[in-house]
């Protein structure tokens, strides 16, 4: 008979157990009172083996293979050919069989041959690092050692699916204003390497131009001499800012300052609060214990200084302390989210508070949203409007110089 290795939740907790398969494995240490967050056959496939990705493999999983929102579908369509009472591998197949584009059925037949050699199926999916997140592999480990994996699955699909809803708004938000800046700016260039130039040729030379005439008309020369130079260095310094902000430094600093913004600094907070309530609440549901809930959550909030103040809870909490405290003194958590995690831990019943409060913190989302998507436009039609107004002044302060002197005559 099979033995399999298995490490429990409980600090410390490993062995062996012998069963016909990792299902009956699972069962019997159920049985038992032990909770394993990890059972795999002593005698498993190796990275060598048909069932694992050969080490130094020539197809390499790209992050285009299959998006977020695709990663959505295939997770809730296994959850359902599971809860239909299908085996995995042959619920595995049938999705195989659905999909089109060949690096997708590599990945899946991989999977499947994998988990046929007495894989896990999160162990099967880690292999393959991304799309399958921490987040997703963390999920579908808990469903298959709690035996729901049916149930977990179609959480992480909900999951999922919030996410790519929330990505969507989001670069729904930013789209108009960030059109509204490139055509401002491609407006502005006109005007100071066309327009002007023809204005001020007429009068060039007749009289002293003012210091705002001058300062356009040198900006326009330059402009028209080194346009090129100016798009190679807004490139440079796009590259060097993307690998500055790679360092982790510079990157917590930059997130700090941008939490501080008017406006976007209160969107920024919104949007990794949302992200941090449901995805604490659902893995903490899942029956993920709340340290490693909290190391996979941290992942998904998108700003280095809140990020750092989820590794200060996750000290608190491994010296056996409570979540709130630390939440609270960062200050960029809300008081309410402060008290729902409180009272949960608490009542102990942290998952069902975190899923019940999610919906309003999403809610809080999207109201930021709308407040950031109606006061920056204004903001940039103010902008255009006044180096518009600089240049139309810097146009006519000559012209009324003229006009004045030829009164004089």
């Amino acid at each position: 008979m099979p033995t399999f290795r298995y490490e429990s939740l409980a600090a410390g907790g490993a062995g062996t157990v012998e069963a016909a398969d990792r299902a009956s494995a699972v069962r019997e240490l159920l049985r038992r009172g032990v909770t394993p967050s990890e059972v795999v056959p002593l005698t498993g496939p190796t990275r060598s083996e048909p069932g694992a990705p050969a080490t130094g493999s020539s197809f390499t999983f790209t992050p285009s293979v299959m998006s977020r929102a695709e990663m959505a579908t295939f997770i809730r369509e296994l959850a359902t050919a599971v809860q239909a009472g299908l085996p995995l591998v042959q619920g595995l197949r049938t999705i195989a069989s659905q999909l089109h584009r060949p690096r997708q059925k590599a990945m899946l037949t991989s999977i499947i041959d994998q988990v046929e050699h007495g894989r896990s199926l999160g162990d099967a999916a880690e292999t393959w690092g991304r799309p399958f997140t921490d987040l997703t592999v963390n999920l579908i480990r808990s469903g298959e050692v709690s035996g729901r994996l049916p149930e977990v699955l179609l959480q992480a699909a909900d999951l999922l699916d919030r996410d790519v809803k929330m990505r969507r708004s989001l670069l729904a938000a930013l789209l108009y204003p960030l059109i509204l800046l490139a055509l401002i700016s491609a407006a502005i260039v006109v005007i100071v390497t066309v327009i002007v130039p023809q204005v001020l040729k007429s009068i060039e030379g007749v009289a002293t131009l003012p210091l705002p005439t001058r300062i356009v008309q040198g900006f326009a020369a330059f402009l028209g001499a080194w346009g090129w130079a100016v798009v190679l260095g807004i490139v440079v310094v796009i590259f060097l800012l993307k690998r500055t902000l790679a360092r982790p430094g510079p990157r917590l600093w930059v997130d700090t300052q941008l939490l501080r913004v008017p406006i976007l600094g209160r969107l920024l907070r919104d949007v990794a609060v949302a992200r941090f309530t449901r995805t604490l609440g659902t893995l903490t549901a899942a029956g993920i214990p709340v340290l490693a809930a909290l190391r996979t959550t941290r992942g998904t909030l998108g700003n280095k200084a809140m990020e750092r103040v989820i590794d200060d809870v996750a000290e608190q909490i491994a010296a056996g302390r409570t979540i709130a405290e630390p939440l609270q003194k960062s200050g960029y958590f809300p008081p309410m989210l402060v008290q729902i995690v409180s009272m949960g831990e608490r009542s102990g019943r942290l998952d069902q508070m975190l899923s019940q409060a999610a919906g309003a913190f999403e809610d809080r989302t999207e109201t930021s949203l709308k407040l950031f998507t109606t006061a920056l436009p204004p903001l940039l039609v103010a902008l255009m409007a006044g180096i518009v107004g600089f240049i139309v002044l810097a146009i006519l302060l000559p012209m009324l110089e003229m006009q004045d002197a030829v009164g004089k005559f």
